[in-house]
């Protein structure tokens, strides 16, 4: 109500000051123009008698003179008309024409002292007259004057006339501005606002969880923006809490954000965490005109940056975003997220050059394939392990510069694009606890001995005093390739490399994903499910009554063709499904201009064409390719509504897909299809785990899959929830702070070991 009494005084104020500034302009404006007009008309009505005059003086015509002012002293608004001699006595005065003015004529005498036309006003009966006045030239000399009276009133009553007509209209604008103001507030400001009071009254009790809506494009953008932001903040706490409350009953312990977040300040003193990647978790894009901030696809972002978030620090990265550099600092620093700041991000530019050596030369055409031994020959060349070492040397003098004022450090180093960063930071920094986590498999001895410079990669490696894979056996092979190459002495027991004195520890750390996603947080509600779905069927082009879905960066590891070829292959085996199944790729694309990835990409298209063309009935089709970066926004949505999950790698170190699919099945519902192939399918036994390279047994999985009782289904993925409830990403986080944490230092072994890489 206050609000609301504030805003029409403020509104009947402005309007008054507005109306009471126009209506002055105005009528100055009117004032000037109307005494202009009468200046006009008294020079016209002047100027005509003048010569008349003129001749009756000369011939002494009192007479014919008073004749002459009374015919021209009877026109509108005219008083009289006066003519005088050149002593100021009247000669001829028109009839009616007022005795007082007769006695003071001051603008006739002014005229006549002066020589010129002279223009005055003069008070009378309560009323304003014009007197203008004009000399009588006789042979050049000033021998009378003419005086012109004019009735001035009436401007007077027009200018009050003005000022009456603008406060009518003051009233009536007023009335009408501040009910249509009033209206609109209460509608689109405070309306909302008390619906979002109440909304955040019934969450706060418990009493409510689904986010009201709030107008976009205007005003409450930002408050609909930070509203969102509170409530997923909110709903993710509360489930938070509830499930340690669950588990601690039941002696059990939920790993959380803010578990993870006590962790490490109790495990690390409250110092900050400094992660490398060469992926960076925000990148600032230009889309027509207007930059934009994105989340680049990929597992390693997914599993990260919640642990960022939960700890604080800094993600030092590659700026690959072609308006990265102008939204950040000189020093290539910005606080993300950019809606809710919670750590630091530190971008490092490199050079077209190196971007290609270093990344799609040596990291993406070198150790990708020869890691993930898919049947695409690696490529290994000098120039591009010259960029590769010269970008690891920039990466690391960022490190250092980070963490210069840090007392022993904590850095996490990631992938296989810094395999040479543990040993450049431990040889100028042996104080610092450096791990590396290797996403992606490691190749037993026989396949990793076809690189060249295989030597230098385990050294760089062996800098850090923790190297982590997901699986054991890809540690297993890790640990037999560097017997077989390097001397030094492997504890089996231990699963640690000890060389020159220094001790490398190598485990399996699983990654996973975060649970619960706060992306999942407020999802759950009829209405936002039904919104999904809309969203889904839009997307897909068509009606769905089976959905299967996959999602992908295309990169020839995934198993992309096979698993469209699993798909043709169960609608040959199952035909009633044709019309009733639709499979949904959204798939990124990815190092497009690498020729190997260039021909997949056309390669996938045109295995879509042919099978759609082979199926496709009036407006439904078996396959629907969705290229383009998509962020979690739109892949949730397929993920709650699919009936079934495909990930049918040929090749991976995890797949966060997979867990990605189970984290957002909180209606317990939905069967996954997992390959053999990847880290995931160790934990997630309850998936239908298949071969890949078995289009029959794909297509007979799909079946399975889509057969499958409700039951089972639910005991299936309840089960596989709770794998990834368990064994989260703060999990995974917090295993691997505790076990660096633990490390000795410093080292006196590292300055050895960088001499002899």
């Amino acid at each position: 109500m206050k609000i609301t009494v504030r805003l029409i005084v403020s509104l009947v104020l402005a309007a008054a000051l507005v109306a009471a500034v126009s209506s002055y302009i105005q009528v100055e404006e009117e004032g000037g123009r109307m005494t202009h007009e009468l200046d006009v008309r008294a020079a016209v009505i002047a100027d005509g008698l003048q010569e008349s005059i003129r001749v009756l003086l000369q011939a002494n015509s009192p007479v014919r003179l008073k004749r002459l002012v009374d015919r021209f002293g009877n026109r509108e608004r005219l008083v009289g008309i006066a003519v005088f001699d050149s002593g100021g006595a009247n000669i001829a005065v028109s009839t009616g024409f007022p005795p007082s003015f007769l006695e003071s004529a001051g603008p006739v005498w002014e005229a006549m002292a002066r020589d010129e036309k002279i223009s005055a006003y003069a008070a009378q009966d309560g009323g304003r007259k014009h007197l203008y006045g004009v000399p009588i030239h006789i042979e050049g000399r000033v021998l009378g004057g003419l005086l012109v009276l004019h009735d001035a009133s009436y401007i007077e009553a027009r200018l009050d006339e003005i000022w009456q007509r603008n406060f009518i209209r003051l009233l009536t604008n007023s009335f009408f501005i501040i009910l249509i103001t009033v209206l609109v507030v209460r509608w689109s400001i405070t309306g909302p606002i008390a619906r979002v009071a109440q909304w955040m009254r019934g969450l706060r009790t418990g009493r409510s969880s689904q986010i009201v809506s709030l107008p976009r494009g205007d005003i409450l953008e930002p408050l609909a923006a930070e509203v969102t932001l509170l409530a997923k903040s909110l709903a993710v706490a509360r489930a938070a809490a509830e499930e340690e409350a669950r588990l601690r009953v039941e002696s059990g312990s939920l790993w959380t954000a803010e578990r993870l977040k006590e962790h490490v300040r109790q495990e690390l003193g409250g110092k900050s965490l400094f992660l490398v990647s060469n992926r960076e978790p925000y990148m600032h894009v230009r889309q027509g005109g207007i930059v934009e901030c994105i989340v680049p696809a990929g597992g390693l972002v997914t599993a990260l940056d919640p642990i960022l978030q939960a700890c604080g620090g800094v993600w030092i990265a590659h700026g690959s975003g072609d308006s990265d550099r102008e939204t950040c600092d000189i020093k290539g620093r910005l606080p993300v997220p950019p809606d809710d700041p919670h750590y630091t991000l530190r971008r490092v530019f490199i050079t077209k050059e190196e971007e290609e050596g270093y990344y799609y030369g040596f990291s993406n055409e070198g150790l990708w394939p020869l890691c993930h031994i898919t049947h695409t020959r690696p490529l290994f060349r000098l120039q591009d392990w010259v960029s590769y070492q010269r970008v690891n040397e920039e990466f690391a003098e960022v490190v250092l510069e980070e963490i210069a004022d840090e007392d022993n450090p904590l850095v996490l180093v990631q992938d296989y694009h810094f395999a040479l960063l543990p040993l450049l930071i431990k040889s100028k920094r042996p104080d610092a606890r450096v791990a590396i986590f290797w996403h992606i498999p490691w190749p037993n001895p026989e396949v990793f001995g076809i690189c060249p410079w295989k030597q230098e990669i385990l050294l760089g490696l062996l800098g850090a005093d923790l190297i982590g894979f997901h699986i054991q056996f890809h540690s297993n092979n890790f640990l037999e390739t560097v017997d077989r190459f390097l001397e030094s002495k492997i504890n089996w027991d231990q699963f640690t490399v000890e060389r020159k004195g220094a001790t490398t520890a190598v485990k399996p750390f699983p990654i996973s994903v975060a649970f619960p996603s706060p992306d999942l947080a407020l999802s759950s509600t009829a209405e936002n499910r039904r919104k999904e779905r809309e969203m889904v069927t839009k997307m897909v082009g068509m009606p769905i009554q089976h959905l299967a879905v996959g999602v992908d960066r295309i990169d020839y590891t995934k198993g992309i063709i096979e698993r469209f070829k699993a798909v043709e292959r169960f609608l040959e085996k199952h035909p009633e499904y044709i019309g009733q199944f639709t499979f949904a790729e959204l798939g990124a694309p990815s190092r497009t201009h690498i020729k190997r990835y260039h021909d997949l990409m056309a390669e996938v298209e045109e295995t879509v064409d042919k099978i759609n063309w082979r199926y496709h009935v009036k407006d439904w089709k078996p396959i629907v390719f969705l290229k383009a970066h998509h962020g979690h926004q739109t892949i949730n949505p397929f993920y709650r509504m699919a009936n079934v999950c495909m990930v049918t790698s040929l090749h991976d170190g995890m797949n966060l897909v997979a867990k990605e699919f189970i984290a957002s099945r909180d209606d317990e519902d939905g069967t996954l299809i997992l390959s053999q192939f990847t880290g995931a399918s160790r934990e997630l036994q309850d998936a239908i785990i298949v071969n890949p390279y078995d289009v029959e047994e794909m297509a007979d999985a799909i079946y399975t899959a889509l057969t499958m009782s409700a039951a089972e289904r639910k005991d299936r993925m309840q089960r596989m929830r709770n794998v990834v409830k368990e064994r989260n990403v703060y999990r995974w986080a917090g295993n691997i702070v505790s076990t660096l944490s633990q490390v000795r230092i410093p080292r006196q072994t590292s300055e050895p070991l960088r001499e002899e890489l």
